[in-house]
C-alpha cells in the first residue's frame, strides 16, 4: 500500500476501535480534522483507486462515529452481527490493496537511464488476420534504449489498450486497472539517446500478451547498453493504442478460427508422452505436430514482423531520434513464450541476426529439421516432470555455432513477466516458489552475459553466473558441420 492508503486505512481503523478512549483525550473537532486531512492527503498524493473501497467505507463509519459519538450500548446480537461485519469488511481493506497492489519494479543496475519511444511501423504485407482484403499488417513497435537524461516525463505502465486489452481478457471492468497510473516505471518518455552506438536487439511477447508488460525485463537489458525494439503483434496482443488513438484488441474470433480442430495435431504428442514411448519412439510424432500445428503459423508471422523491423534498422539508424546510436551490424533477437518461438523462428531465416534467445517458448515450425548457424540461448522455467518437453525434439540439432540451455528452477512461465509483481499472489500469477526479484535477477544477468559475449565481444560469465546461483542449471553445446559436443553445468 502506498503511505497516504496506509495512514488513512490505520487512522480510521484505530479511531473506530478505540473511539471511547480517543474522545476523552481529544475533541471532536479534532478527530474529525486528522481523518479529513488524511483522506485529502491520500486523494492528492497517492489518487483514488478502487482497491482503497473498503478503506473508504471504514473511513466513512469512522466519520459517522465521531459526529454522533454513540454512547447507547448495542444488544449482543447487534454488537456480534457488528463485529463480525466489521471484521470482514476490515479484512478486505487491507487484503485487497496487496492482491493488487501499487508495485515497485526492479531498479536498473546498469550504467543508463532509460528512455522509451513509440513507433509506428506499417509494411506492404497483406493482413491475414482481418476480413479486408486490402488491408496491411502494421504493428506498434516501443524502443527501449540507454539514455543520460534523469528527468522528464516518466513513460505510464501499460498504454490504454494494453490495459483495456488486458481487462477483457480477464473479464474485468477496465476502470479496475487505472490504478497502474501509479506505477512508477523509472523509463523516461522520448528522452535523448545517450551519444554512443549501440547494439540492437529486437523483442516478441508472448500469445495474448504485450511487449508493455515485460518492464522489469527490457528496462534492464536496455541498461546495460542495448537498444530494443519491442514488437507489439497487432490483434494477437492484449491491444494495441496507435498514434491516431485507434485501439485494436486481440482478435477472439480469428483465434478460435485458426485453432479449431487442431486437438487432433497434438492430441498424439500428449498420448505419445503419456504411454511412455522413449524419445526415439515418440520423435517423429513429434516432429510432425512440431510443422503442423497452429502455432507453428503464428510464430513464422510473427518472425516476418522481426524481420520487417531488422529491415529498417539501417533508415533509423540515419535519421531521427536513433541518428548515429544504432550498431547495425550487431543485431540479436529474443522473446518471451510464442515470441521465443519467433524469434528462434526469425535467427533461422535471417543471416544478419547475429544470435537469438528464447524465454519458455515452444519452438514450432522448421527448427526440429535443421539447426541454428549462430549462437542460441534457450531459458525454460521449471516444468514439472509430466509436462511434453517438445522442446527436447525442436533442438534435437541444437546449433552449429554454441547452443546454451537453461532452467531457472522453481520458476513459472510468468517469471520472465511483470506479472509477479503486479499480481503477487502465486495461486494467480503462474510463478513458481522463486522469489519474483531473484528470478528477475537471474534471466537478465543470463540474457545480459549472452548478449555481451555475442554483441559486444566481452569475455562470457555465464559459467559463473551457473556457480553463482543455485536456482539456474544449464548444459553448454559447441558443434560444428561434423560433431556435437556438451558440457553440463551443475
Amino acid at each position: 500500500m502506498l503511505v497516504f492508503e496506509l495512514l488513512l486505512l490505520i487512522t480510521a481503523t484505530l479511531y473506530i476501535t478505540l473511539s471511547r478512549a480517543i474522545h476523552t483525550k481529544l475533541e471532536k473537532k479534532y478527530v474529525l480534522g486528522l481523518l479529513v486531512f488524511f483522506l485529502f492527503a491520500h486523494f492528492v498524493f497517492d489518487g483514488y483507486r478502487w482497491q482503497m473501497i473498503p478503506s473508504y467505507i471504514i473511513w466513512l463509519f469512522a466519520i459517522i462515529t465521531a459526529i454522533r459519538q454513540p454512547r447507547k450500548t448495542s444488544s449482543m446480537v447487534i454488537t456480534v452481527a457488528k463485529g463480525a461485519g466489521t471484521a470482514l469488511l476490515f479484512a478486505t481493506a487491507y487484503v485487497l490493496p496487496s492482491l493488487f497492489p501499487v508495485f515497485e519494479l526492479p531498479k536498473t543496475t546498469g550504467p543508463f537511464a532509460v528512455g522509451t519511444s513509440d513507433i509506428l511501423l506499417k509494411t506492404n504485407r497483406n493482413e491475414e488476420i482481418t476480413s479486408n482484403d486490402t488491408d496491411k499488417r502494421r504493428f506498434m513497435i516501443k524502443a527501449w534504449y540507454p539514455s543520460n537524461e534523469t528527468e522528464g516525463e516518466h513513460d505510464l505502465y501499460i498504454d490504454r489498450a494494453g490495459r483495456n486489452g488486458f481487462a477483457k481478457k480477464y473479464g474485468l471492468p477496465p476502470a479496475m486497472l487505472q490504478y497502474l497510473d501509479n506505477v512508477d516505471t523509472r523509463v523516461y518518455k522520448n528522452a535523448i539517446v545517450a551519444d554512443e552506438t549501440f547494439p540492437v536487439l529486437i523483442f516478441s511477447h508472448g500469445y495474448h500478451s504485450k511487449a508493455n508488460g515485460y518492464y522489469a525485463l527490457l528496462s534492464e537489458v536496455a541498461s546495460q547498453g542495448y537498444v530494443i525494439f519491442a514488437i507489439n503483434h497487432t490483434y494477437e496482443s492484449t491491444g494495441t493504442t496507435f498514434p491516431d488513438g485507434t485501439e485494436v484488441y486481440f482478435d477472439n474470433e480469428y483465434a478460435r478460427k485458426i485453432e479449431a480442430n487442431t486437438w487432433e495435431t497434438i492430441n498424439p504428442v500428449v498420448e505419445a508422452f503419456q504411454e511412455g514411448l522413449n524419445y526415439e519412439e515418440r520423435h517423429p510424432i513429434v516432429q510432425k505436430a512440431l510443422i503442423t500445428y497452429f502455432a507453428k503459423d503464428i510464430i513464422e508471422r510473427w518472425a516476418q514482423d522481426i524481420i520487417d523491423v531488422v529491415d529498417e534498422l539501417e533508415e533509423w539508424s540515419q535519421a531521427g531520434i536513433f541518428k548515429g546510436r544504432l550498431d547495425i551490424t550487431n543485431v540479436a533477437v529474443f522473446g518471451h513464450s510464442r515470441g521465443g518461438g519467433a524469434a528462434g523462428e526469425s535467427l533461422l531465416i535471417d543471416s544478419r541476426i547475429k544470435a537469438g534467445a528464447n524465454l519458455d517458448g515452444i519452438q514450432w515450425g522448421q527448427i526440429v529439421n535443421t539447426r541454428f548457424q549462430q549462437p542460441f540461448l534457450f531459458l525454460s522455467s521449471d516444468w514439472p516432470d509430466d509436462h511434453e518437453n517438445l522442446n527436447q525434439h525442436a533442438y534435437r540439432n541444437k546449433s552449429a555455432s554454441v547452443f546454451y540451455e537453461g532452467t531457472l528452477l522453481q520458476s513459472g512461465h510468468s517469471n520472465f513477466m511483470d506479472i509477479p509483481f503486479m499480481i503477487p499472489l502465486q495461486a494467480l500469477n503462474l510463478a513458481g516458489d522463486i522469489e519474483p526479484d531473484l528470478a528477475f535477477e537471474i534471466s537478465n544477468k543470463l540474457l545480459v552475459s549472452f548478449f555481451d559475449k555475442y554483441l559486444k565481444n566481452k569475455r562470457s560469465n555465464i559459467s559463473r553466473l551457473v556457480s553463482d546461483y543455485e536456482q539456474l542449471e544449464m548444459s553448454i553445446s559447441v558443434g560444428d558441420s561434423l560433431n556435437l559436443s556438451s558440457l553440463k553445468l551443475k
